[in-house]
């Protein structure tokens, strides 16, 4: 008798890979995931760069506004520590205006700020609350106008120095652009 040998069943195993022959195992990237990984990986890197430019964009302005504010507070605590009028009895009946002095070198009350010109006064280098030169502040300006206001009506204009009641406009700007605007009222005191 003769004895066989048992048969082994196949399964089915895949075949070792020889070089140059394909492998249909997926052991790496294709070239095409690999472009859109990239892709994905430049968009990310991209919208960091434009958020951070952004980022410092914004906070450029900020600064900006805020130094504005400040230049904005100054002029008004300037102008309501200033008399409403003149206090020197030889100026009582000048007309508004400047006492002979430009604005820019001499304000002893609040009309004094319309300048020689009668249209305003700019600052640049800006003023503080005591009417001083801040002379770390290159590039900032203050523009002060004013203009009298009839009590029963703030939105009608009067003539210069014909009410109780004064405007005070001010625009500050970093170099050629404004960066704010905002007035206040000032009346005369009883």
């Amino acid at each position: 008798m003769s004895k066989r040998a048992p048969k082994i069943a196949r399964t089915s195993m895949p075949s070792p890979v020889r070089i140059g022959q394909w492998n249909n195992h997926r052991n790496a990237f294709t070239l095409i995931e690999s472009a859109v990984a990239i892709i994905i990986v430049g968009l990310g890197v991209a919208a960091i760069m434009v958020s951070t430019a952004s980022g410092s964009r914004v906070n450029d302005i900020g600064t900006k506004l805020t130094k504005a504010t400040f230049l904005a507070q100054e002029i008004h605590e300037w102008t309501i520590r200033l008399p409403f009028k003149d206090l020197d009895p030889g100026d009582a009946n000048n007309p508004p205006g400047p006492d002979g002095l430009s604005s820019l070198v001499f304000v002893d009350d609040l009309d004094d700020l319309l300048g020689t010109d009668l249209q305003g006064t700019m600052y640049d280098p800006p003023r503080n609350g005591q009417g001083s030169s801040i002379t770390d502040m290159a590039g900032w300006s203050q523009d002060i106008d004013l203009t009298w206001r009839n009590p029963a009506d703030l939105t009608s204009i009067v003539a210069n120095g014909s009410s109780g009641l004064v405007f005070v406009e001010v625009s500050i700007s970093w170099k050629t652009e404004e960066m704010l605007k905002i007035g206040w009222l000032i009346s005369e005191k009883d």
